[in-house]
């Protein structure tokens, strides 16, 4: 290339260098599985937390709730006789964890620091998801056993039922956005149920599109998205004021959580064919997947760190249906971070 007149060497040097800095800023991430914690042990799991005060990882697990440092990956406590836990919901206000007990209709109370249980309370039929919404200072499971269809509300300094509502269907999971709505998933009616949690009054119902059997549930507050992991491996992002899709990107067979970063903007889908889908908004409104990562077959749920940016998922070698028992000592934690 030959150089004009008059074009001097440092104006070409700093066209050169920021020609070069463009794609390493804007670089995709490069997540990766970079430990694989061994905690073995009997029985299913389901939903896990991130406790980013205190490095720990809650997960669901059978009858208990196993506590694992995200420093060591070591075991460093458990939560005992949560028969049929699926998930945990912490206030970092007052202290407190919460356990969606669904084989027994029970939330136990526990103190986040020495995680003593302090008393269970009843609740409606079958709690599967647990949320701690701060705007109205309560716990909520979502309760779909037998003829419940509802949400139970739980007034989390009285550390009881304070009442229920009826959301239509099947619940899910749920997502607050801390001003005054929760959002929860209607799986076999395949919509969104948002209502007011204070209230206890249903505010909206949408029917999503192209999205079958909704599962995971996260939210973008900033910008107002829903991110739903869809059974038809679908991530459909949904407008959180009006219901409406904005978009709908590919994911892995088997998803059954959402998750999103708020620091980085990125949302992802972890499903149960092994692998973790992490899409991004693009500069004009529109969603990209920007990587596919591979776990192991069977990591569902996921859980992240909103202070480290490090994903979390767990799975074990199963046998096959209808008893699916987990093989001895092959129960493991996948921690996950990206390079870049």
């Amino acid at each position: 290339m030959q150089m004009r007149k008059g074009l001097r060497v440092p104006f070409v040097l700093s066209i050169l260098l920021s020609t070069v800095a463009l794609p390493l800023s804007a670089a995709a991430p490069d997540y990766k599985v970079v430990k694989t914690w061994k905690l073995g042990g009997d029985g299913g799991w389901d939903y896990l937390i991130a406790d980013g005060e205190s490095h720990r990882l809650f997960i669901a697990r059978a009858t208990r709730v196993m506590v694992v440092d995200t420093e060591s990956g070591k075991q460093v406590g458990e939560i005992p006789e949560t028969p049929g836990v699926h998930g945990v919901a912490l206030d970092y206000e007052i202290g407190r964890g919460f356990t969606s007990n669904g084989k027994e209709d029970t939330v136990s109370v526990f103190d986040l620091k020495s995680l003593a249980v302090e008393k269970k309370i009843k609740v409606g039929s079958g709690p599967d998801a647990i949320l701690y919404d701060p705007f109205s200072k309560r716990v909520f499971t979502f309760n779909g056993k037998g003829q419940d269809r509802n949400a139970s509300a739980i007034d989390v300094s009285r550390g009881e039922v304070v009442g229920k509502i009826e959301l239509g269907g099947k619940p899910e999971f749920a997502a607050s956005d801390e001003k005054g709505t929760v959002f929860v998933n209607i799986e076999d009616k395949s919509e969104i149920v948002a209502f007011d949690p204070q209230k206890l009054t249903v505010k909206s119902r949408w029917k999503l599109t192209d999205c079958d059997e909704p599962t995971g549930l996260s939210i973008d507050r900033k910008n107002r998205r829903l991110f739903v992991g869809c059974g038809n491996k679908k991530m459909a992002i949904i407008d959180a004021d009006n219901g409406r899709l904005v978009a709908s990107e590919p994911i892995g067979d088997g998803c059954d959580a959402t998750a999103f970063d708020p620091a980085l903007g990125f949302a992802f889908a972890s499903a149960g064919d092994g692998t973790i889908t992490v899409v991004k908004e693009d500069g004009g409104g529109g969603f990209t997947v920007i990587q596919t990562v591979t776990t192991q077959k069977g990591a569902r749920t996921m859980a992240v760190n909103p202070k480290t940016h490090q994903l979390f998922t767990v799975t074990a070698n199963v046998g096959p249906r209808p008893e699916r028992k987990v093989e001895p000592d092959s129960f493991v934690v996948l921690a996950i971070e990206s390079t870049h």
